[in-house]
């Protein structure tokens, strides 16, 4: 390729010489038209291969695997010990390694047989379950790519990654999904052969190329065991497996091209990281219940358990609705991921129960919080101090709590996706639980850097997996930078999208992540906030919205969710909701006030238990409260231009139906901008 000259990476700067962008893609199409002879540090093609980040020595040089040979591997060592289970008919239906290995060739041999051609994709719109992976890993072992699609997309959103992924075989859960597929035209779908739906009753009789899972499976039959060992041979560590449709806040999603040796090397890593054990010395056990098509959950669930020889227990199709609880309870995971919303729930739920029980629990419960929190902060410093009032603490207060959330058994708590709070953070650490953060990207396979019991800092995301690399990109003075990543965790570009790869992955192969952090002297990463996310007021002050947000939340504990605004304006605004109730069966929530949320309407004289009365009457009470947290919060504002002038209490909280949360729950600022444009119109009449 050619370059242009450039600075070493000693400097602060990006390098490369001011070459325009327009200049940049003229070079970059010439490339193209001189065919690559030897892989670049990315590509843009489904049949692409790439340059793999290699280190000499240590852990970023193990060999390279394909996922087949690394199943492979995992069989040999694991054979016999339980995988996958999902509950039928209120029983653990189990699958063992070496039946859940010969399922996905019979899947892969099934999906040859309706015509996955090498390089296209096979894509799955639904919950979590055991067809999700053999359908995911036939997809892979067949020579195509596992695509997962959000069951909470619209039909437009399918349509889009249907069509530029090349799906050719797509996998339904059940008829509502079905339906959605069926409502758009096939002209829009042209490389769409088959549809397999995997959970009964297969309602639709007017559709050919429908199949049910046990029909698909059949055809498996059709195909030689010796054809599909040929297409495994043909595979390289360095060509793409898995598709990431990052939920795109703006546009179209983007597709993040993930190889063999990103998935197999960072499972690798994560593993030896969290110093996992493996089956033979005592098996993990993990809960699948967070959408496959998000890297983290695929990660956690798919790729790191096979590495380990752990068991993966699928959660009901609404855990997230409520019933998640029973499954942990039931079956106790030793690691368990959440996204913050779930640790937000938990919070809210034990002291929704401690502030219903006796004054004396109340006391024995925040007696056992302070040496918690006490014991626990010293731990992070490496004290090993365990005081009898500790060892009392856990067996009056701790193992109940944990017991009543199914971790007791849990050693490694994990939040992803999003800064979790420090009330949070803080209450959980007070109980025992420390959660360590991780921090990544769809584009880094999942994890950059990850916290563990050994390395834990509470609000930081924790320290750099080993074989990889971070560079703080234009740090100010005080050491804040745009976080950048290098590592055999890189993924191989964005398909079809080399404006955006460009973009992301400089000349020296470093990803440019757009988030900022800093790293403390003991090498603990510390995200400060996202490039884009910052809001830029007409004065011309930077200022970090989420650090802000979550003190609203932690001072005014009526309100669920606050999102700043104020981008380009004189002054910084507030949207507020409060805390209500969820109809359990559609996650929407309700008009209802939670029980915290009507007990801080209590505490300020006030009788509503609905948003609609404190709306309706503009409740003075209720009013004066919130200005009394926000003026609170201003107090900790470090200048002016930081400090919340106006705020609204919008009618519904926030969720993933209403479109302001993403499926992991993350907040959608574009959508919630536009939204109620209305609302921040007024702030600036």
């Amino acid at each position: 390729m050619k370059s242009t000259v450039k600075t070493g990476l000693c400097g602060p700067g990006r390098a490369e010489t001011p070459m325009t962008r327009e200049e940049k893609a003229e070079d970059l199409k010439a490339d193209m038209s001189q065919e690559r002879v030897t892989p670049g540090p990315w590509t843009i093609h489904r049949d692409g291969e790439v340059l793999m980040r290699l280190s000499k020595h240590g852990p970023g040089h193990e060999t390279p695997m394909t996922i087949p040979e690394f199943f492979r591997e995992s069989v040999n060592r694991f054979g016999t010990y339980p995988a996958l289970a999902s509950k039928k008919n209120g029983k653990w239906e189990v699958l063992n390694y070496n039946q859940y290995y010969e399922a996905c060739r019979k899947a892969a041999r099934a999906l040859l047989k309706l015509g996955l051609e090498p390089f296209h994709s096979v894509g799955i719109l639904g919950f979590n379950s055991v067809e999700w992976f053999l359908a995911a890993l036939g997809a892979i072992f067949a020579g195509g790519f596992c695509v997962g699609i959000y069951a909470t997309n619209s039909a437009e959103a399918c349509q889009y990654v249907i069509a530029h992924a090349k799906v050719n075989i797509l996998l339904v859960e059940n008829d509502l999904q079905l339906q959605k597929i069926l409502s758009i035209p096939k002209t829009k779908m042209e490389t769409l052969k088959a549809i397999v739906q995997y959970r009964l009753p297969v309602k639709e009789s007017k559709c050919n190329n429908l199949y049910s899972w046990d029909d698909f499976m059949e055809l498996g039959n059709g195909i030689p065991e010796s054809q599909l060992e040929q297409i495994i041979k043909s595979q390289k560590a360095n060509q793409c497996a898995v598709i990431i449709y990052t939920s795109g806040t703006i546009g179209y999603p983007k597709g993040v091209m993930l190889s063999h040796d990103n998935i197999t090397w960072t499972a690798g890593s994560v593993a030896r990281d969290f110093n996992l054990a493996y089956a033979p010395e005592k098996q993990e056990v993990v809960v699948s219940y967070l959408p496959l098509s998000h890297i983290a959950a695929q990660m956690m669930d798919v790729w790191i358990p096979m590495k380990v020889g752990a068991f993966t227990y699928f959660a009901q199709p609404d855990a997230l609705k409520g019933t998640l609880v029973n499954t942990l309870q039931e079956v106790k995971p030793t690691a368990f991921l959440g996204v913050p919303r779930i640790w937000e729930k938990m919070h809210e739920k034990i002291k929704e129960t401690v502030g219903k029980s006796s004054s004396l629990r109340r006391k024995v419960f925040s007696w056992a919080r302070n040496i918690g929190f006490k014991v626990n902060s010293k731990r992070m410093r490496g004290g090993h101090d365990n005081p009898m009032s500790y060892r009392m603490a856990k067996a009056l207060v701790f193992t109940k709590i944990k017991n009543s959330l199914g971790l007791d058994h849990c050693r490694i708590f994990i939040s992803g996706a999003a800064p979790l709070n420090q009330e949070t953070a803080e209450f959980f650490l007070s109980l025992d639980v420390p959660i360590g953060e991780a921090y990544g990207m769809s584009e880094s396979s999942g994890p950059h850097s990850t916290s563990s019991p050994e390395n834990y800092r509470i609000l930081s995301s924790g320290k750099v997996m080993p074989g990889c690399k971070n560079m703080l990109y234009q740090q100010t003075k005080d050491g804040v930078g745009e976080i950048c990543l290098w590592g055999r965790h890189v993924f191989m570009g964005y398909l079809e999208r080399e404006d955006a790869t460009v973009e992301a992955i400089d000349e020296e192969g470093w990803l440019h992540s757009g988030d900022l952090g800093r790293v403390d002297n003991q090498g603990f990463l510390f995200i400060t906030g996202r490039i884009k996310e910052i809001i830029i007021t007409a004065g011309g002050e930077n200022v970090a919205p989420i650090p802000i947000e979550n003190l609203v939340k932690e001072t005014i504990p009526i309100i669920s969710n606050a999102m700043l605004v104020g981008d380009k304006a004189k002054f910084l605004g507030v949207l507020l909701t409060l805390k209500c109730e969820v109809d359990k069966t559609t996650g929407e929530p309700l008009d209802r006030l939670t029980w915290e949320a009507i007990r801080f309407c209590r505490d300020a004289g006030s009788q509503a238990t609905t948003v609609s009365e404190i709306l309706e009457l503009r409740d003075p009470l209720v009013y004066t409260a919130i200005q009394k947290g926000i003026n609170a919060v201003n107090q900790c504002a470090v200048s002016n231009a930081q400090k919340i002038q106006k705020w609204v209490i919008l009618e519904k909280d926030f969720s993933i139906s209403g479109g302001e949360l993403g499926p992991t729950t993350k907040i959608k600022r574009h959508f919630i901008i536009q939204k109620y444009k209305k609302q921040i119109d007024n702030f600036y009449q």
